[in-house]
């Protein structure tokens, strides 16, 4: 893919409104934390001031510029842009597969607009050319059929335009202006490659219709963020995706018959590009018509982590975690849970001192910091290892002598969606469903690629070694490097 053009060639404009993304915080008045990967960082001088400005919604001065590029992107802080796509400047692409009703419903809020229709070998062509022709669109017929990925990079292939759209054909797009126009807001950055809004499940009066309605596969949750591996954020769907064309390269990989839009976003990412995650911006998507069309989507989803891991590598691991908080929580699941405090305790203090000196608190922040985080890990630990792991958690725990400890995991997993959102029995069951179908995908692309790298949990890298935790480092130095994160 091309590369984005380099950070110290766009500096954010003076002039531009810039706030905290809505993951970032002040620690005290010399400390920020949030990001993606999450960090804490130091601010020196001027820059606390900057930074308080900022987070009121403050615009960007003369000489800020470079600075406030450095937060935008490390996810810290978000930059609205005035700028406006126009339409005639959108090439709308829509690859559909026999689903005419739906596609008709879509294009019928699209009339003026610059939209191409991706025929994925349905079997009825005509049916689809007649939408196309009463909506004024274009047609590329694929003979046989490829898959979404492929018919998308068809219409890449038969388009100029200078942003593309990229639209599922039954999504559900009322008012597909104003979402162009928040949307485009973001691709004002020369750095942003593409943005996406939330997409929600559908109102139907169905049990899978209300449980997608509040748990959509492709629901990326309420808080807007950058999109990285390691974020909160980690991908955003092509059911509804703006893009500029210039960052695309040779699009989405066809060989991916699932999985191909987190593919996009991830190499974006490598090429040094952006993608914005807008959760304020909401479309709709409904869920499948069938019990076995939505199983095989769950299942679908779970096979393709293993395809992407054969491209991606650990960034498809089940379980990320770095090692104090890994130590933590298996001392918390193998009944020895002072192991933990007491390590906690230790790497809390080496904090501390690599704080020293750059806010007045060091103890309490470090505390922050350190319990906190591992605190908000433990119930999103057991979140992810349930969505993995779950079918044999659940043998495991029935098995074992000493079960309560692991069904209490399992119980928080499953437990752990409903974090934010009043629980209705009626979505347990199929919650249970969709944890299992995934959990099944992920086991059998493993077994087809030969591959247990979307298996296997991966520790990350923490900021403090063991040689700092244990003393025996010069970064234990409060002077050794005043600079450095956290």
């Amino acid at each position: 893919m091309p590369r984005a053009p380099a950070a110290v060639a766009s500096p954010i404009a003076a002039g531009t409104r810039v706030e905290l993304e809505q993951g970032a915080r002040l620690l005290d008045d010399r400390l920020v934390a949030g990001g993606a990967p999450w960090r804490v960082l130091a601010l020196s001088g001027a820059s606390r001031d900057v930074v308080r400005r900022w987070a009121c919604g403050d615009v960007v001065r003369l000489g800020e510029e470079a600075f406030a590029r450095t937060l935008v992107d490390r996810g810290l802080a978000l930059v609205r842009p005035v700028h406006d796509v126009n339409r005639d400047d959108v090439d709308v692409l829509i690859p559909v597969y026999d689903d005419v009703e739906s596609l008709k419903a879509l294009v019928d809020h699209l009339n003026g607009w610059c939209v191409t229709i991706i025929d994925d070998a349905s079997h009825d062509p005509d049916a689809v050319a007649d939408v196309a022709r009463h909506a004024g669109a274009t047609v590329v017929r694929v003979d046989e059929r490829q898959g979404p990925a492929a018919a998308r990079n068809a219409g890449l292939a038969a388009t100029t335009r200078e942003f593309v759209w990229f639209l599922d054909a039954d999504l559900e797009l009322d008012d597909p202006a104003s979402v162009l126009v928040r949307l485009g807001s973001h691709l004002g950055d020369p750095r942003v490659a593409a943005a996406a809004p939330r997409v929600r499940g559908g109102s139907g009066r169905r049990g899978r219709d209300r449980f997608e309605r509040r748990f959509g596969a492709l629901d990326q949750g309420a808080t807007s963020a950058l999109v990285t591996p390691s974020g909160p954020v980690s991908f955003v769907p092509s059911a509804c995706l703006l893009a500029r064309r210039s960052a695309l390269g040779d699009g989405f990989d066809p060989t991916l018959r699932v999985g191909e839009d987190v593919d996009l976003v991830w190499r974006l990412g490598d090429g040094d590009w952006l993608v914005r995650y807008d959760a304020d911006v909401t479309v709709v998507h409904p869920a499948r018509s069938t019990w076995r069309a939505w199983w095989a989507q769950r299942d679908g989803y779970g096979r393709s982590a293993a395809a992407l891991a054969t491209r991606h590598g650990s960034r498809l691991a089940p379980l990320r975690v770095d090692p104090w908080t890994a130590v933590t929580w298996a001392g918390v699941v193998t009944g020895r849970p002072l192991l933990g405090v007491r390590l906690l305790r230790t790497v809390r203090d080496a904090a501390a001192q690599r704080l020293a000196g750059r806010t007045a608190h060091p103890v309490r922040v470090a505390t922050t910091v350190v319990f906190g985080a591992t605190a908000r890990s433990g119930p999103a630990l057991a979140r992810a290892a349930v969505r993995t792991y779950g079918p044999w958690l659940g043998v495991a725990a029935l098995l074992a002598r000493r079960r309560g400890r692991l069904l209490a995991v399992v119980a928080l997993g499953v437990a752990w969606r409903w974090r934010r959102r009043r629980v209705d029995p009626r979505d347990v069951p199929i919650a249970l469903l969709d944890d299992l179908a995934y959990a099944l995908g992920v086991a059998r692309g493993a077994l087809v690629t030969r591959s247990l790298e979307a298996l296997t949990p991966r520790l990350v890298t923490s900021s403090l070694s063991w040689r700092d935790v244990l003393g025996l480092s010069a970064s234990s130095n409060p002077n050794a490097n005043p600079n450095a994160n956290l």
